[in-house]
């Protein structure tokens, strides 16, 4: 009898031990479930710290966003910015062959996008110094400035730009398809006569596909290049006491305003002075151009914005815009106002910019390898040239792809 209690005893004592070892366990397994949960938000918050996270934007009302398909749910980009003091050149590129041509001289007029772009990329966040670990490659270039102001003529443009890519190993690695480039005017990449040869695989930012200014094609291309908003002046896009508030449409005396391009010098000169008189009026766009791309086009529906009109009706073109009623007028340009942050040249950091919407185009055109014509690959993934000399002992200048 005295075994039994005993032992019943010590079983008693033992589920009893092991009554407390499972509370224990549970209280632990409770406690590492909720630390580990904080733990991985607290990575995951680290890791998207190092991109921009995907987010409707707004302005003055309204929601927008760049699709999951294709974009990523995050920016997570990684881009070189060429120095002008690393490659025999580019310097001439960006202030001509005396140097004596400033950034500030060409932040005016269309090719003020060139300076934009590469002043804040040089501020960016996604800009790395490391070439082995970059995505994509900038090259800045002011040239159609430089061209403007007569700091190169169009044959040392040619000459200087093939010096340049010949002395760019990653260039020559990729036959230039994760190189960027910035042609901000009609002529486009025309700039460089013999662009079709070098650059027909990168990647052209610019905001007139549709234009060129008397040349048989286009150097845009709308499946590896993007169309980029145009220049604004600063001051017209900045918030503020001196920002000229637009008229209510029922004291609006003129139906329309022009903004374009006309040939021959007489016709510009009389546009640019009609501009000139209605800075800062909120309006509907309308596109007399048949054949434009429009920045942007895979968040922006620009049916409920603009208007765009077949430039074979234009003697039926202001019939059609008396009949618009008002209400439907205010209704687009309200839409508008919703999006036309994205016009604006800002940092990437703003909720809303262009430079922000151009990284998430950039984004989709990364690849995860890249290869061209003469670059080879051995099993060890080391890449080589057609010399099987090892990537690291290119020699410059190189021939180009």
């Amino acid at each position: 009898m005295a075994s039994l209690t005993s032992k019943y005893k010590a079983h008693t004592s033992h589920s009893f031990c092991t009554r407390t070892h499972q509370i224990g366990a549970l209280a632990l397994v409770a406690a590492t479930f909720f630390i580990t949960r904080i733990f991985d938000q607290s990575l995951n918050s680290s890791n998207y710290s190092s991109g921009e996270v995907k987010s409707s934007f707004v302005d003055n009302g309204g929601s927008i966003s760049w699709p999951d398909r294709g974009y990523g749910s995050h920016l997570f980009l990684k881009i070189y910015v060429y120095d002008e003091r690393e490659i025999d050149g580019l310097k001439e590129l960006m202030r001509g062959r005396d140097g004596k041509i400033s950034p500030e001289s060409c932040l005016k007029g269309q090719w003020g996008t060139q300076v934009k772009i590469h002043t804040l990329l040089l501020q960016s966040k996604f800009r790395t110094l490391k070439k082995e670990n970059a995505d994509l490659f900038f090259v800045p270039s002011y040239v159609k400035c430089v061209r403007m102001m007569g700091g190169l003529n169009d044959k040392e443009i040619n000459q200087t730009y093939v010096k340049v890519l010949s002395q760019m190993s990653y260039f020559r690695r990729s036959g230039g398809r994760d190189h960027v480039f910035v042609f901000p005017s009609g002529a486009g990449a025309h700039l460089f006569r013999s662009w079709a040869m070098y650059l027909n695989r990168s990647i052209i930012l610019t905001p007139e596909g549709d234009r060129t200014d008397k040349r048989d094609t286009s150097a845009f291309n709308t499946w590896k290049d993007i169309i980029i908003p145009g220049n604004v002046d600063d001051g017209m896009t900045k918030h503020g006491v001196t920002l000229v508030q637009p008229l209510p449409l029922s004291k609006r005396k003129y139906l329309a305003n022009y903004l374009g391009r006309a040939q021959g010098k007489v016709g510009r000169l009389q546009l640019m002075e009609l501009a000139k008189q209605f800075p800062d009026k909120e309006c509907v766009p309308v596109i007399i151009s048949d054949q434009v791309e429009l920045p942007f086009q895979n968040v922006i529906d620009y049916t409920e914005i603009s208007i765009k009109w077949p430039s074979t009706r234009i003697g039926q073109l202001l019939e059609y815009l008396e009949s618009i009623p008002d209400e439907d007028i205010d209704g687009m340009i309200a839409r508008g106002r919703q999006v036309r942050c994205l016009w604006v040249y800002a940092s990437e950091t703003k909720p809303c910019s262009a430079m922000l919407g151009i990284m998430w185009e950039l984004q989709r055109k990364v690849r995860k390898f890249h290869q061209s014509a003469e670059t080879f690959w051995l099993h060890n993934r080391s890449i080589v040239n057609r010399n099987l000399e090892h990537f690291d002992n290119w020699k410059h200048p190189m021939p180009l792809p």
